[in-house]
């Protein structure tokens, strides 16, 4: 089978389900065709889980066509009712929904009425949004959904923790390093002196929600989930919220100083101590983090003058590209995020960054600027990964859409100090170094490498080269030999030169260091 398109972000009913199923004892049902149930198989396969509650199909066959589907779905939901007792269920529409017109609202009613669970409908437009504005909207709306539920029954806590308190808004399954990260920023938090209120929806408990008010205030580690949550809490409970990724020395730090003026705002009300969070961060920078003392070794500074292009989410790749850049001082030829709702945003932060910066959600497009560019690295998704491995350009994968080597068994977060660890040392080790493939090439190691012919542009005319002129680059030291090659045939097709000789070669060499 050959993959016929690639999408960076799946389609809306993949976000909804990815929420619903991170809560606990939350059962999704997803009204689709066989084989459009690949959400199980690609969560366990993947991230490893020993226990999640696993989506259900409704699956829709010949026999629903004929009949509908109200009473397949009501049965769906009523039969989950009595085996598992959640404490909710979460009807999702998809395309073959939409296309067939189903009224899921009136559905959800009808089971309601003999379901001891409740039963809401995923209250997403499949046609307008993909996975993480559903996921992001799914939330929201089971937050809200509980919130008022509580508010009705009288039992909604509006008095907040004796210490200073955080929620935790965004951490949920198949999320890229999300688990760590999570850690790292529960750590974070700790040692800045603030209660962990509550982490969601990831493990996170539908009885628990009414007691999120009690916070201080709300994070919201990445942009993709998590801020329609926490908007609506500031809205509605005047909770203020962190939006700040803490990824890198710089942003981690500011992270902190936000931490701070929120506390102190609530020490003053309180008549509590004033915190000064200033001795922690510097600390943290030059004793815990090796990213500062690395930035300014010889080894970092060998990278300097390397081109490097990202590609990823919004968060991951504004975050990843400020770190190269203001932290590492690496070259970012072209920064770009296939979150085209979060494009604005997405400009804002990496502006004056990179010579470039791309939005799209086409991964042709982002193969041919990478192969135009021809980088030193490339710092992307998965999809990034095989781009580079056609072209022989190395990659280190630093966003969704993730794959089972982004679940890996060891401690490796992105976020706090220790993510300024882990992040150093994949940037490091995703450049090949020039004076490897040099001493390689000097004394015949096995790794020799070869000139590349790979591209991934479209546009592309092949010009031929004579045997003399094809052995010529092999004179010059491998890690520029891909470049040399690419200048010569550019200068050839500058004046309509069909074929490349031995004196073609000589001539656009001397162009080139003039």
């Amino acid at each position: 089978m050959k993959l016929a398109y690639w999408m960076y972000a799946g389609p809306a009913h993949i976000g909804t389900l990815r929420v619903a199923s991170s809560f606990r004892n939350v059962h999704a049902i997803m009204h689709a065709p066989l084989g459009d149930d690949y959400f199980n198989v690609m969560r366990s396969t993947s991230e490893r889980e020993r226990d999640f509650t696993p989506v259900t199909a409704s699956v829709v066959d010949r026999h629903v066509l004929a009949r509908g589907s109200q009473e397949k779905v009501i049965n769906n939901i009523s039969r989950k009712d009595e085996e598992q007792h959640p404490d909710l269920i979460v009807s999702t529409p998809t395309c073959t929904s939409s296309i067939l017109q189903e009224d899921l609202q009136n559905f959800v009613d009808r089971a309601s009425l003999s379901s001891e669970s409740d039963v809401i409908p995923a209250d997403v437009n499949y046609h307008r949004v993909n996975e993480p504005q559903a996921a992001d909207r799914t939330l929201e709306q089971i937050t809200r959904f509980y919130l008022d539920k509580a508010l009705k029954r009288s039992s909604l806590d509006r008095s907040v923790t004796n210490v200073p308190s955080a929620n935790i808004i965004g951490i949920f399954t198949s999320g890229f390093h999300n688990q760590h990260d999570c850690r790292e920023l529960k750590r974070l938090l700790g040692e800045s002196g603030i209660l962990v209120n509550q982490v969601i929806p990831e493990g996170g408990s539908l009885n628990d929600l009414k007691d999120l008010p009690r916070a201080w205030f709300n994070t919201v580690p990445y942009r993709e989930v998590g801020l329609m949550t926490a908007t609506f809490l500031e809205k509605e409970y005047g909770m203020p919220y962190i939006s700040i990724t803490p990824m890198g020395i710089s942003n981690t730090a500011d992270f902190i100083v936000q931490i701070g003026k929120l506390v102190n705002v609530w020490a003053s009300a309180l008549s509590e101590k004033r915190l000064n969070y200033k001795p922690y961060v510097e600390n943290q920078t030059k004793f815990v983090s090796q990213a500062a003392w690395f930035s300014k070794s010889i080894d970092c500074q060998n990278l300097a003058g390397k081109e490097a292009v990202i590609f990823g989410d919004a968060t991951h790749a504004a975050s990843i590209t400020k770190i190269l850049v203001k932290e590492m001082g690496i070259r970012v030829s072209c920064s770009g995020t296939y979150c085209k709702h979060d494009a604005e945003r997405f400009n804002e932060q990496v502006q004056g960054l990179c010579d470039e910066v791309i939005v799209t959600e086409d991964h042709t497009e982002v193969g041919d600027t990478i192969a135009r560019i021809e980088p030193s690295a490339i710092f992307g998704t998965q999809m990034e990964r095989h781009i580079g491995k056609r072209i022989d350009i190395p990659c280190g994968v630093i966003s969704s859409p993730v794959h089972i080597q982004n679940f890996p068994p060891g401690y490796r977060p992105f976020l706090g100090y220790e993510g300024t660890n882990q992040i150093a040392d994949l940037v490091y080790n995703s450049f090949n170094l020039g004076m490897e493939d040099h001493s390689l090439d000097v004394f015949g190691g096995h790794d020799t490498k070869g000139v590349s012919t790979k591209s991934l542009s479209t546009d592309r005319r092949d010009i031929n080269w004579t045997p003399e002129a094809e052995s010529e680059p092999n004179r010059i030291p491998g890690f520029v030999r891909g470049r040399a090659r690419k200048n010569t045939e550019v200068s050839a097709k500058q004046n309509n030169i069909p074929e490349i000789t031995i004196d073609v070669t000589y001539a656009a060499r001397e162009k080139s260091s003039s």
